[in-house]
This record gives C-alpha cells, structure tokens and sequence, in this order.
C-alpha cells in the first residue's frame, strides 16, 4: 500500500519515547500533522533532519501543528537520542510489528529493515496534503514543509 496526497491518513498507535501510546486520529479535528519517517536512531542524516526540526520547534510544534518522527528503533533508544539532542517532538516507535506503520504509507524498505525518508503532511481533517520520499542518503528540505503547512493554514506567524 502506498498513501498519497488526498487519501484519507491511516490511523496508528505508536509508543513514543516515555512508552506513552500516541494515536495519529487524536490530532484529527485539532491539528495538522507533520509526520517524518526516518531510518535509524543515532545516524547522522537522521539527526541533521530532526536537529532542524528541533531547532524551529515553533514552527513545528505549536497550537496549529504536531511534528510526529517514526523509526523502527526501539523507545529506549529514542529515549536515550530525545535527551542527548532536545527533541521535545514524539518519537515514535515502529517497532514491533516490526515497520508496520511505515509499509502501511508505503516508505517501508524490506531489504534494510527501516523506514526511507518518508513525509507527509496531514491536515486537521486528516487528509494527506503534502508526501515526499527520499533515499537513505538524501536529505530533505525543511522549508518545503513549511510550504505545505502554510497551504493547510496551520504556518506559524
């Protein structure tokens, strides 16, 4: 299965990095969602990526939008990699069924056990407005978030 931009975002329950269950329709009604599948915890792509996020935090996390970062990696290893790098964003635990959530938006890679780079924005309906999916190595554009999040009323001022 693949999700694309006007598809309806399917629901999922993750344990973000405390253990505490976070359910994507919680934010339906509420808040548009920025959710970013990345490969590995404690890689260095993966932590320039949520270092931006991090570092505009107020873009990202606010009364208008929720930042939600997936790995299959384990919730003690977010745990560990949240405190070291001040992510104050959930980070979700794909872990057991293992990448489930990411095959279900189709950025799942079977013969590397993770998720790609996979991001989709999600408005307060929960309708996906805004998909990109890169390679491992690539890097993607903080800013194009920015524009789609604008696109979905939900850009800080």
């Amino acid at each position: 299965m693949t999700v694309e931009v006007g598809d309806a975002a399917p629901d999922f329950e993750l344990k973000d990095q405390t253990g505490q269950p976070v359910r994507l329709s919680d934010y339906r009604g509420k808040k548009a969602v920025v959710l970013v599948f990345y490969p590995f915890t404690f890689t260095g792509v993966c932590e320039g990526e949520l270092c931006s996020i991090r570092d505009e935090i107020d873009v990202f996390q606010n009364d208008d939008v929720q930042t939600l970062a997936v790995s299959v990696d384990s919730p003690f290893a977010h745990r560990v990699w949240a405190e070291q790098q001040g992510y104050q964003f959930p980070l979700l635990a794909d872990f057991w069924p293992h990448g489930e959530v990411a095959r279900t938006y189709g950025v799942f890679n079977d013969q590397l056990g993770c998720a790609v780079r996979g991001t989709f924005i999600i408005d307060r309906d929960g309708t996906v407005t805004y998909k990109v999916v890169h390679g491992l190595p690539d890097a993607r554009d903080q800013d194009d978030y920015k524009h789609a999040l604008e696109k979905v009323g939900a850009l800080a001022s």
